[in-house]
């Protein structure tokens, strides 16, 4: 090819492979030669083994070329956050203090990666226990900047060409927020839509599984692969998913009709970002209808907080009793104050939660998407933090579908994503109105 393989979208790479124009084998050694190249900047992987993974590539070419069938991300590599376990490679969820450690058993979307043909790359880095403490891992635009969090190492090795794909994790903004400083695209799916058996638990109620790729396309491919019921999973739904590629692919019927909220947090929007968004609702014009919600939306803020140091609390009570000397200070203070909140009060948050989602199935009657900022600008100086999740905190307590698209550019030439969030269980619409949104703005910029 005169190409470099590496630097083709999954959908191109994987139309190669099926036609025999190019084996896996030369995709991941094209993706591990770039690692090589790049990643002692940026730091995106926690475990990365060559050998396993070309091993991966060639039993994929062995297997096409014996005329067997194939799945959809057959011969593609794939990046995984470092909470979700895999039997033949460690798990260590950013901290010392799961140094090595091994599972027996694969998460349930390895799982189901391994039955869609991908090969699996390696583990890329994260926060401490996939929280608010940053690890290595640089911004690929500007290695003086964070890539965000906490799905650091996944959104910064697809903005960097390391991978096609990968997976992460969002329980506040930890997909939409590092896409939209990485300048991918990232989805996270309605709530439930992906099963999390096999990956860190941080909060029962608002865990989510969301995917990174160059193109909108590519995270609607990654996400039908991994998407399934799991009775494991208490968030998991036993009914049908949308068809995501589908909506990714196909125009919409009728132009879609959008909602900005004046929510009382937009005043923290840098100035290239407000701006940006401006200019897009500009160009939508009678699409879009400009709403003050009630203060208590605002107030949501407030709850997905209280659940979330809560259950995490809960959840990792061992390993913070067992091993509080080798937590970073960054997360000492937040458990401190988690365990101060009160069953009473958390299952208050938990009941304006269900009352959120509610308000939310009711509001979507009238718009197709909500048009948001997936940050508040540019992304942060390296040390500096991984970024403010104040503009995914309401739609990821409502367990709402979301994707940030990189359209935006800040004021030092970092990208800036634009975020929409659809109507819950229907993903597939939200995705034809983001591929509408993409091709309306590429079509007023011409």
């Amino acid at each position: 090819m005169k190409i470099k393989p590496h630097t083709l979208s999954a959908t191109e790479a994987a139309t190669f492979i099926a036609s025999g124009q190019l084996k896996s084998v030369q995709l991941v050694q094209s993706c591990l030669d770039h690692i090589a190249e790049t990643d002692g900047a940026i730091h995106a992987w926690a475990h990365l083994d060559a050998e396993a993974a070309l091993a991966q590539a060639a039993d994929c070419d062995r297997h096409r070329q014996s005329g067997l069938a194939t799945g959809p991300l057959h011969g593609l590599p794939v990046g995984l956050k470092d909470i979700i376990d895999t039997r033949d490679m460690p798990t260590q969820r950013g901290t010392p203090i799961f140094a090595g450690r091994q599972t027996d058993d694969d998460a349930r979307i390895v799982e189901m990666l391994r039955e869609a043909g991908a090969v699996i790359m390696g583990k890329t880095v994260t926060t401490e226990l996939a929280f608010v403490h940053a690890n290595e891992t640089r911004n690929p635009h500007n290695t003086h900047h964070s890539p965000g969090g906490s799905s650091s190492g996944s959104a910064a090795a697809v903005a960097a060409g390391h991978v096609p794909l990968a997976v992460g994790t969002q329980t506040n903004g930890s997909v939409i927020r590092p896409a939209s400083f990485c300048g991918t695209f990232g989805f996270k799916p309605t709530r439930g839509t992906i099963p999390r058996t096999g990956v860190l638990q941080t909060s029962q109620s608002l865990d989510q599984i969301g995917t990174f790729a160059r193109t909108l396309q590519d995270t609607a491919l990654l996400a039908d692969a991994i998407s399934g019921y799991d009775q494991r999973d208490t968030e998991s739904f036993a009914h049908a998913r949308p068809d995501m590629l589908l909506g990714a692919t196909e125009d919409a019927p009728v132009e879609p009709d959008f909602a900005w909220f004046n929510l009382p947090f937009n005043d923290r929007l840098s100035g290239a970002a407000r701006e940006g968004l401006d200019g897009v609702m500009d160009i939508l014009g009678a699409r879009v209808t400009r709403m003050d919600p009630a203060n208590q939306l605002g107030e949501l803020v407030a709850v997905q907080a209280r659940i979330h140091e809560f259950e995490i609390a809960q959840h990792q009570a061992d390993v913070f009793d067992t091993h509080w000397d080798a937590i970073s200070d960054t997360l000492k203070p937040i458990i401190t104050r988690a365990r101060q909140i009160s069953r009473t009060e958390y299952e208050d948050a938990l009941a304006v939660k269900t009352s959120a989602q509610g308000f939310f199935a009711d509001f979507f009657h009238e718009f197709d998407a909500i048009i948001a900022p997936a940050a508040a600008g540019e992304a942060p100086r390296f040390g500096d933090g991984t970024g403010d999740p104040i503009c995914c905190t309401l739609w990821t307590l409502a367990g709402l579908p979301c994707v940030t698209l990189p359209l935006l550019v800040g004021e030092t030439g970092l990208p800036i994503g634009v975020q929409l969030i659809g109507p819950a269980h229907k993903d597939d619409r939200l995705l034809r109105s983001a591929r509408w949104l993409q091709q309306h703005i590429a079509a007023a910029a011409a």
